[in-house]
């Protein structure tokens, strides 16, 4: 199953989700894409939004419910939204899910064979792997970042080498949201999509942004115009 969290709220830039992009709501490139994967079988939003449940069902994919209030606050967590859109579908359905695909309506820079790619990553170290995470490599390396503490600067991470330039460093990787994928199984024992047995898939520079504000909205629009698609 695919599961697409998608709450009204947003402090860092209201209405996102629903906020046009390229002449489509935000929410709808990540539904686009779940719909364009041949493995998943049931693509649901999770949203406290009549608005938002109302755009799914037109672009294709189940609004079976509307969230509960308390699993759409600043502070819910999203593997207690995903276990809920688990629990809804056995509990209402009687259906079981193998694998469960999170995908973020706050990536949409995701490209076509991204999900499927990783499904099938997944499926062949089955024996080996519990989860699959989209990463990209980062610029600003945990051993050149800082704290400020009282006005004074010293290294977030003092137990790394300090270095000046990237290259000298072991490249850093940061799980950008183009898809969490786990074993339902998995998942539920532990609890996270980071399991103990978690691969990692490498996506482009290109794709690693999330819209948590406007810059993010800009910089993201400006990539999908320079890729031609919008």
């Amino acid at each position: 199953m695919g599961i697409i969290p998608a709450r009204a709220g947003s402090k860092g830039l209201p209405g996102k989700n629903m906020r046009d992009l390229g002449g489509r709501p935000l929410l709808q490139w990540s539904i686009e894409s779940g719909r364009k994967s041949k493995y998943i079988d049931d693509l649901i939003v999770s949203t406290d939004s009549l608005d938002m449940r109302d755009l799914a069902i037109n672009c294709g994919a189940l609004a079976p419910f509307l969230r509960p209030a308390d699993l759409a606050l600043d502070h819910s967590k999203t593997i207690d939204v995903v276990f809920h859109a688990i629990d809804f579908m056995f509990n209402s359905l009687s259906i079981e899910y193998d694998y469960v695909v999170l995908l973020e309506p706050t990536s949409p820079l995701r490209e076509d064979g991204d999900i499927d790619s990783m499904l099938e990553i997944l499926d062949e170290k089955y024996e080996d792997c519990d989860s699959i995470i989209s990463v990209g490599e980062v610029s600003a390396h945990p051993s050149i970042i800082k704290k400020i503490e009282n006005g004074f600067i010293s290294p977030f991470c003092p137990g790394l080498p300090q270095t000046t330039r990237r290259q000298d460093n072991q490249p850093a990787f940061f799980p950008f949201c183009v898809a969490y994928i786990a074993k339902t199984a998995a998942l539920r024992v532990q609890e996270t999509f980071y399991t103990e047995r978690s691969f990692g898939y490498f996506i482009k520079r290109e794709q690693c942004y999330e819209i948590d504000d406007l810059y993010d909205f800009l910089c993201v629009e400006a990539i999908l115009m320079n890729r031609g698609c919008l």
